[in-house]
């Protein structure tokens, strides 16, 4: 444990971005049950027609997320964390408003256009706990922000059905308040982890687009491997966020409400998996064993809520889909160690516009999939096929992670704890 005088300083900061990335998630959270119902309301309330667009609404939030992570990274590292979150949050509450007031499906897709220009406070967050936490305790402190997310995903959908079910616009406004919100926290209490003397000398055009940060990821061979793990994580994970809650509706019959409770449940989950688990398992076994057993737990879980014949059965993946979230603070862990202070803002953002790259292709793969598959003119119903795919993704990433982190230094198991 250490004892020097920077530690308060340290923990107080990292406090500060949980709380930051908290707020945020609990405004993503509250759209999440309502947004594809209102999608489906605009266009004419079919479950099919809402599927299709629902997959390019998502598409083109991660399209407009690729190209510009890599810039706020870059921002980031040339003028400081500090000021990317406050621009991020004030954006994203603006847009909130604009989306809560649209009209019509057209400006709906513009202010999500719009959200994926400004949110970028989760690629600076990650940026600034790697400036403020030793390499030893990064995956405990990746696990906080993983908690940040299951927290909020606890509240913001069960808040966001619940709002929903009184008028699918109110939680817009909610959001909006809480974006506002953690502008008004930040600004007044969040601190600047990258001093001046740390950061780029300049801002470099040839790094901050999209392919120029993939190919850092190149560049540094360590981190390779690790990057088509994220980029299979990211891409299985965009069947939950394009098809959940049509699926979940069309199997099992839930509306915005029991989406919202179920959501707060994979939350509550996910919470205590990354808050109270994973910093100590990684201490215990190892960031790479923890790391590929997470990625067994999430091909079992997909598998799960495929096969699910029922709406108790679905609920069984949840646990499973939890401990899924073990593999992703190793990952981000592991890459840190391998790149610059001045080029974390960077990694961040090549690993976010990983994410949205899996982003372009994966809403639209598992909606199309998912339309299909429910097909009035199919013979054969297959609803849970999505998941399956998903299921294969994760299990392919097993392999890659095995083989890309086979020179990282492993603790040996003693059978004592390890703090």
């Amino acid at each position: 444990m250490e004892t020097n005088t920077h530690t308060p300083v340290r923990r107080a900061a990292v406090v500060f971005i949980f709380i930051t990335v908290l707020i945020d998630i609990l405004a993503f959270g509250i759209i999440i049950p309502v947004l594809p119902h209102l999608i489906e309301q605009m266009t004419g309330n079919t479950v099919s027609n809402a599927a299709w667009w629902v997959g390019v609404f998502g598409t083109v939030f991660a399209i407009v997320q690729f190209i510009s992570s890599p810039i706020q990274g870059a921002l980031s590292d040339r003028f400081g964390r500090r000021p990317v979150v406050l621009l991020s949050n004030l954006g994203l509450g603006l847009d909130f408003v604009f989306m809560a007031i649209a009209p019509s499906l057209w400006l709906l897709f513009v202010g999500r256009v719009i959200s994926g220009i400004t949110a970028a406070s989760f690629t600076t967050a990650n940026a600034y706990i790697a400036d403020v936490t030793p390499p030893e305790k990064r995956a405990a402190a990746f696990g906080m922000l993983g908690g940040a997310f299951g927290i909020g995903f606890i509240v913001g959908p069960a808040l966001g059905g619940f709002l929903g079910g009184i008028d699918l616009r109110l939680p817009f406004w909610v959001a909006a308040g809480l974006a506002l919100t953690n502008f008004l926290y930040g600004f007044f209490i969040l601190p600047e982890s990258l001093p001046p003397e740390k950061r780029a000398a300049r801002f470099e055009p040839h790094t901050a687009h999209p392919f120029g940060a993939l190919k850092m990821l190149r560049r540094h061979r360590e981190v390779f491997g690790l990057s088509v793990v994220m980029f299979l994580f990211y891409l299985a994970h965009y069947v939950l966020q394009t098809v959940f809650v049509l699926y979940a509706d069309y199997r099992y019959g839930w509306g915005p409400q029991q989406v919202g409770y179920v959501l707060a449940l994979v939350g509550a989950c996910d919470g205590t998996v990354q808050a109270f688990l994973t910093g100590r398992l990684a201490a215990r076994f190892g960031e790479r064993r923890v790391l590929l057993a997470g990625m067994a737990f999430g091909t079992a879980a997909f598998a799960v809520m495929g096969l699910a014949p029922v709406g108790w059965a679905f609920l069984v993946g949840i646990p499973l889909m939890s401990l899924w979230g073990l593999a992703g603070p190793p990952i981000q862990s592991i890459m840190t160690r391998h790149v610059e202070p001045d080029e974390q803002g960077r990694l961040q953002g090549a690993v976010t516009s990983l994410g949205s790259f899996a982003g372009i292709f994966g809403p639209y793969l598992f909606a199309q999939i998912f339309a299909f598959w429910i097909s009035p003119t199919r013979t054969v119903h297959l609803p849970g096929f999505p998941f399956l795919v998903a299921a294969a993704l994760v299990a392919f990433g097993i392999v890659v992670a095995a083989r890309a982190t086979r020179g990282e230094p492993e603790p040996a198991l003693t059978g004592k704890n390890v703090s």
